[in-house]
């Protein structure tokens, strides 16, 4: 039998780039719904809940029909809140858990799958993606988080610097095109036991000079698995990508629009 899958979309109201982040309206319609109703009919997951500190975003939840557990507000990250869900009694079936980033409204269902495949099918620890970074001003945008691989999938490294460094000139447009040049994109899949794994160890030294909370597991030895998948939309972080997101949006909205009047 198939090993059982839960999403769980944390959604913290606390946010330092953008107030209230999961509530903030995107043509109209909060961050956390745009998200809810993009992953509540994917088939690579058996049930989805959210996950949020706020009393606010849960009636926002219930109102659209997305269950929803209030949890701890003292999490320091997403994570923490996702372990304390899925240790709830009610979700000790699953064997497999994803960690749904909160601010994707276009999360492709091939990336999410691809991460569930590599613990549910290939037996990693825990699965991620990742995608070519395809041009220079992204490689060298430390809010763009990079990843290095090994020819077996496994993450050899996480960094917001432009890695793997090439030393003797830049990498062309056409290198930074495919592999060994990636993006991390910020979904995971977990088993249970990896997931309380990484919550129970103190922060790294590394974790805490690049503020990326992936290489506590990673310098602890966890095996992660990286599947390399096609372009993936950014999320949403500043009121910036808001306008960026909204106009996305509502090019797919045209597109399908004109797609059914066909």
């Amino acid at each position: 039998m198939s090993s059982r899958v839960l999403g769980i979309v944390p959604a913290r109201l606390a946010s330092t780039r953008l107030p209230n982040k999961p509530l903030y309206p995107l043509l109209g319609r909060p961050l956390i719904e745009w998200v809810w109703r993009r992953i509540e009919g994917m088939k690579v997951l058996d049930e989805a809940v959210v996950a949020t500190d706020s009393e606010e975003v849960a009636e926002v939840c219930r109102a659209m029909g997305a269950p929803v557990e209030l949890t701890s507000p003292h999490h320091p990250s997403g994570t923490d809140r996702v372990a304390e869900v899925a240790r709830l009694e009610r979700y000790s079936g699953y064997q497999v858990i994803a960690n749904i980033q909160g601010d994707e409204p276009l999360l492709k269902e091939a990336h999410l799958g691809a991460a569930i495949e590599l613990v549910r099918e290939r037996g990693w620890e825990i699965g991620t993606c990742a995608t070519p970074l395809l041009d220079m001003e992204t490689r060298k945008d430390p809010s763009v988080v990079k990843v290095v691989k090994a020819r077996s999938g496994r993450a050899l490294y996480f960094s917001r610097s432009p890695i793997p460094y090439k030393r003797d000139e830049k990498p062309s447009a056409e290198e930074l095109g495919r592999e060994p040049f990636l993006r991390h994109i910020g979904l995971y899949a977990y088993t249970p036991e990896a997931l309380e794994n990484w919550v129970a160890q103190a922060p790294s030294p590394l974790e805490e000079l690049e503020k990326l909370e992936q290489l506590r597991p990673l310098g602890s030895g966890a095996r992660i698995g990286v599947a390399v998948v096609g372009a993936a939309d950014p999320g949403v972080d500043t009121p910036a990508d808001v306008v960026r997101m909204e106009e996305r949006l509502l090019d797919l909205t045209v597109h399908r629009q004109a797609k059914g009047n066909r």
